[in-house]
Formats: structure tokens, sequence, C-alpha cells
């Protein structure tokens, strides 16, 4: 089985971050909704969104899988 057309799943700055912000929406998004505190749940849906820009500007500007500013390793 050859790795070489492996696009990374994710492993990148951006990837991270993203996922880090998405899931931190996510989480008080349903603590939230357990609480009935509607403005916080909505407030989590626009972390969440926030947490996809993020994501992908900083792929735009490098940071992505293959971007010029990401470490490339080897497994």
């Amino acid at each position: 089985m050859s790795f070489e057309s492996d696009p990374g799943h994710g492993h990148s700055t951006a990837a991270w971050t993203a996922v880090t912000i998405m899931l931190l929406a996510f989480t008080i998004g349903t603590v939230a909704f357990f609480l009935e505190l509607e403005w916080l749940v909505w407030a989590s849906v626009a972390l969440l969104l926030v947490g996809a820009a993020v994501g992908w500007i900083m792929a735009k500007v490098g940071h992505g899988v293959g971007g010029s500013k990401s470490a490339s390793e080897s497994h």
C-alpha cells in the first residue's frame, strides 16, 4: 500500500485550529441547549461559523495541508 497520495487528513495548523474552535462551540451550544439559554445556543452557532472561517482563511494564507507555512512531516 502506497501512502504517496495521502492528502494529509487535516494534519495542519489550520485544521487543528478550526476543529478546536468548532468543538468548543459545539460543547458550549450543547450545554446552553440543556440549560435552555437560547441566546447562548445562537452565539455558539455563530462561533461554529467563525471556526470554519478561521480554518478556511488560515488554509488560504498557507497554514493548510501542503501550504507554504506548514511543516511537511514524513511518517
